[in-house]
């Protein structure tokens, strides 16, 4: 089995219930392993066995019912967002047309009947244009679905609108033999056309606002430049994006948008990561630093030699992990989905039912009513703005995640956070920075600190210990050339050496203790207190005699005191797992408010100790750094990874923090409670929608007070019914982002 999973443009798709037609009908062909389609974006995440189909079986299978499916050529060819533009400008012209030749119909049968000599006739004219052109693809598209035995919202808009439109042209011609037999020749042209009309109007509206929904992958691929400058023999050259190659020496110049991910080759500037990382404040970038494509270069020249180009770059993995996390489905979607594919089905026989019993018990006129009364259930019941609740919501939700750095790799993430009650971080490059730096440094009164400074700096040098490099970047300043000899590594002790003819000795008690090194009490003191503080401390020995300490800590981020602040403000309970010592993790838990510690955990013992927080009914989230915690962030109800965006964080857990900051934690759960909040109050209002627009539509209220629906205010409520729903999807915009200004206060 070779399996691929893709992401594919669809167009076609012209209400929610098309999304399930098209998932339920692809799902069952042989070799298809999942089919996820996002209606919003209109697009199609496919998961199949290469070795027993292929893309151009799958795009024939979509083809036969009406829909299609962009490969990745098609994709270079024409944009998205020409796409999209063109199916607006289209949809206008369709909707200014039916408007048209709507607005006269209406006039003549609602306020100017009987005025006009074969008025009748003038109204078929005028309803031609409207149901031939503008509303064309609902009769296309229902027979497409029809000949596969399949049905959507286009089904019942063609059903309603063309019954109503033959039933008037029957009337028309054949006016005398309906009166011969006692049935009022009625004509329903308006509410044909004004339907259609009404619906083209609401998807017109629909379809602006989802693309506003959709907004954020747009605006993450407007982040790289069409054209670079690149040096090439020694010439600066303008090259279209995909020209470049790994290797190409690129020319930055201030205000331009890096392409690649590369190294600084040659000059300094400040670079804003604010549209990767979420962190506003622009990173000083020299020489031998990394830069990724999408941010901006602000103050000097930069020379970067590209490393990672096209979709091998952050930005691109970026981009597809929000397409993949839109394309995802939460469990109440696939339930709504399961809803949805029966919908249709139903309505139409309860529209049967509704014609019959009108028909055969109703009080006259009989035909009229019970004409009406099914058509008015056939249009009112339309499942789209049901389908359009949760998927709307989750493609706001994760494009505001994206803006603010919170990269959500599947909709899970969303759907989970907002549970959770107990929160478990790692340590080490979670709460702290995740690597050593000199804190502290202490000397004796006698000691001789300008040699021992040097001297220090080169015998570090030659040390591979995790602690060394810290030791050396803090007296990378010492200059003074010295000669170290005798260079010799003790194991779990420090090191030995001799410079100048002089012995030096630097390491941990046990080694002062073993060489019988004079230790001042004062400097004892001084170093059991920076120990309190869990800093580890390096002693230096001078001639046997201890003449200084050097303190090293991996500090607590600044970040994380605010950030473990608004989760115990959120009333999460707070974990802290580590696999360094006990005293030391004791003293990092203290230092940031945090009461529940597991220190000396080996990896593999994480993910137990996730379980066992799960056994006792918690809903857990672990924040770890995607390496070390991948079972544990696996285990977790949701795994958050902390990092720049690296293969193993966003492989290993729902979501990825592109800003270290434990603050963006806090405001995943926030996001996942707005998203979730919004996604049952559309639903809520999908479903109120259906349940009491159904009876009413049916004709319930007419034994009571005489009360018929139109079938034109029938069009006009189910269209405004998803435009409401897209709407208040687009409100969660403003709600994350100040959500997001609170965090930052």
């Amino acid at each position: 089995m070779e399996l691929v999973k893709q992401h594919y443009e669809v167009s076609g798709m012209t209400c929610a219930s098309c999304a399930v037609s098209l998932e339920s009908y692809l799902s069952k062909l042989n070799g298809v392993r999942s089919v996820n389609v996002n209606y919003p974006n209109h697009s199609v995440s496919l998961e199949y066995d290469q070795n027993t189909t292929s893309l151009s079986l799958l795009q024939s299978k979509a083809n036969e019912i009406g829909y299609t499916i962009h490969s990745s050529q098609d994709a270079e060819d024409v944009s998205f967002e020409q796409r999209e533009n063109l199916r607006l400008r289209t949809l206008r012209v369709k909707l200014i047309v039916a408007t048209a030749f709507s607005v006269p119909v209406f006039v003549m049968a609602m306020f100017l009947m009987g005025r006009f000599p074969f008025e009748n006739y003038i109204m078929l004219l005028l309803s031609i244009p409207v149901l031939i052109y503008s509303g064309s693809e609902f009769f296309v598209n229902a027979w497409k679905r029809g000949a596969k035995g399949t049905a959507n919202m286009d089904t019942l808009v063609a059903l309603s609108t063309g019954t109503a439109f033959i039933f008037s042209v029957f009337t028309t011609f054949f006016a005398q033999n309906l009166i011969d037999k006692g049935v009022q020749p009625h004509v329903y042209f308006e509410s044909a056309v004004v339907i259609i009309t009404l619906i083209l109007t609401g998807r017109f509206i629909e379809e602006r606002a989802k693309s506003k929904a959709s907004g954020a992958i747009r605006q993450l691929m407007s982040l790289v430049p069409q054209t670079v400058l690149v040096l090439r023999n020694g010439d600066e050259v303008e090259i279209e994006l995909n020209e470049i190659v790994t290797g190409d020496l690129i020319v930055v110049k201030p205000g331009a948008k890096i392409p690649v991910d590369g190294k600084v080759k040659r000059g300094e500037s400040y670079v804003d990561e604010s549209a990767i990382s979420g962190e506003p404040i622009p990173v000083s970038k020299k020489k031998g630093d990394q830069v990724l494509a999408g941010t901006v270069n602000q103050k000097g020249v930069l020379r970067i030699l590209a490393r990672e180009v096209g979709d091998k770059t952050v930005l691109a993995r970026i981009i597809d992990l929000v397409k993949q996390a839109q394309s995802s489905k939460p469990d109440i979607q696939r339930l709504v989905d399961r809803i949805s594919a029966v919908f249709v089905p139903v309505v139409m026989a309860l529209a049967v039912i509704t014609f019959a019993v009108w028909f055969f018990v109703g009080p006259e006129p009989r035909v009229t009513n019970a004409m009406v009364s099914a058509i008015t259930v056939l249009i009112i019941a339309c499942p789209c703005a049901l389908g359009l609740a949760t998927p709307t919501a989750l493609m706001v939700g994760l494009g505001q995640g994206a803006r603010q750095g919170i990269l959500v790799r599947n909709a899970r993430g969303l759907e989970v956070g907002h549970t959770v009650d107990t929160l478990v971080l790692d340590k080490t490059g979670t709460i702290t920075r995740g690597f050593p730096e000199v804190t502290d440094v202490v000397w004796s009164k006698d000691a001789d600190v300008d040699f021992l400074s040097n001297a220090i700096a080169a015998a570090e040098r030659q040390s591979e210990h995790p602690v060394a490099q810290a030791v050396v970047n803090h007296f990378s300043s010492a200059s003074a050339e010295v000669e170290v000899t005798g260079f010799q590594s003790m194991t779990g002790l420090g090191l030995q050496c001799n410079i100048n003819g002089k012995d030096i000795h630097i390491g941990n008690k046990h080694l002062m203790l073993k060489i019988d090194a004079h230790y001042p009490v004062y400097l004892e003191t001084t170093a059991n207190q920076l120990q309190s503080e869990a800093k580890t401390v390096v002693l230096v020995s001078h001639d046997y005699k201890v003449k200084g300490m050097i303190a090293v800590s991996d500090e607590i981020k600044p970040s994380s005191f605010a950030g473990i602040e608004q989760l115990n403000e959120m009333g999460i309970e707070i974990h802290i797992l580590s696999g360094d010592n006990h005293t030391t993790t004791k003293s990092i838990a203290s230092q940031v408010g945090v009461t529940h510690i597991k220190a000396e955990v080996l990896p593999m013992d994480k993910g137990n100790y996730i379980r066992e927080l799960q056994s006792q009914e918690r809903i857990v989230a672990m924040v770890g750094d995607g390496i070390n915690d991948a079972e544990a962030l696996s285990q977790a109800d949701i795994g958050i990874a902390m990092g720049s965006g690296t293969d193993v964080a966003m492989e290993s857990a729902d979501v990825t923090l592109m800003h270290s900051d434990l603050g963006q934690v806090s405001r995943t759960l926030k996001l996942s409670k707005e998203t979730m909040k919004t996604i049952r109050q559309n639903l809520f209002w999908a479903f109120i929608y259906n349940v009491i627009a159904l009876p009413v539509a049916a004709g319930i209220l007419y034994p009571v007070s005489g009360f018929l629906l139109n079938p034109m205010i029938a069009g006009g409520a189910m269209a405004l019914s998803s435009i409401s729903v897209v709407m208040n999807s687009l409100r969660l915009r403003s709600k994350t982002q100040v959500n997001e200004n609170e965090s930052n206060i």
